[in-house]
């Protein structure tokens, strides 16, 4: 099935550089269709919420992007380079993009400071004042550098998310995903990391979020994409995303979140 997109102009286009492109992508599990001819380019600043029910392959897709699932037809390509099985360069992808998960991945046996300088020293070859200092300057940013001496255990979802944040920061990432950031997180915590998020967007960071949240897609997005059974079933702009949506599947989506 064609989605229905709604392109930007030509002329804009043109001079966007792309930051991700996904060209006929395939991936199954076993027998089950998960991503089924995903075609997709977003450009170098543009902030793409993706959004749809369950299962319907939305984590899959921003997995795939850094390697963490591996597609088995199509291409895509990440800054230029092609995502391939060669580790060397999944690795040299990875280093340009910072990954936040549903539930935090920090390191429990490491300090939140020491999760955020551990992959700038081993990835990047920090210096360990250098790393030290990025870590502090992003815990800062996501008002977390008091805690900088705490373990993970010691913080709350909200913190932790927070902490993830800024370990992903710290890499200097071109590009972040976010999958599903505060589908964990208890209500009155979620307000806290969206907030971090939507900063980040306002800086012009290239980013593509999963989330249920359509309020933030609503302030965020530059496009709204929803997906169902593994399709792109719709792309466009936030206020025809939500106001006139295009397609029946879209409708119904919106009918039962928004309500």
């Amino acid at each position: 099935m064609e989605p229905l997109v709604m392109e930007a102009p030509e002329e804009e286009q043109r001079a966007a550089t792309a930051a991700v492109e996904m060209i006929g992508v395939n991936k199954w599990y076993g027998d089950f269709h998960v991503l089924r001819d995903i075609d997709l380019a977003v450009a170098e600043g543009e902030r793409i919420v993706i959004c749809g029910p369950s299962g319907s392959g939305k984590s899959t897709l921003i997995r795939c992007i850094n390697g963490l699932e591996e597609h088995q037809e199509g291409a895509i390509i990440v800054a230029g380079h092609e995502l391939t099985q060669d580790i060397a360069a999944i690795s040299e992808i990875r280093r340009d993009v910072g990954m936040v998960f549903q539930h935090f991945h920090l390191f429990a046996h490491l300090t939140v400071l020491e999760n955020c300088t551990l992959a700038p020293i081993e990835v990047r070859k920090m210096t360990k004042p250098a790393a030290v200092d990025k870590a502090r300057h992003f815990l800062e940013r996501v008002r977390m550098a008091d805690h900088a001496g705490k373990y993970p255990g010691q913080l709350s979802g909200g913190e932790q998310q927070r902490v993830a944040i800024a370990r992903a920061l710290c890499m200097g990432p071109k590009l972040m995903l976010f999958d599903e950031p505060t589908s964990a997180l208890d209500p009155e915590m979620v307000k806290e990391v969206l907030d971090i998020i939507v900063d980040l967007a306002g800086e012009g960071m290239t980013m593509i979020c999963v989330t249920h949240e359509m309020d933030f897609a609503r302030k965020v997005a530059d496009r709204v994409i929803f997906m169902d059974a593994g399709e792109i079933v719709e792309i466009n702009r936030p206020n025809a995303f939500f106001e006139t949506p295009q397609h029946a599947r879209t409708r119904r989506f919106l009918q039962q979140i928004l309500r």
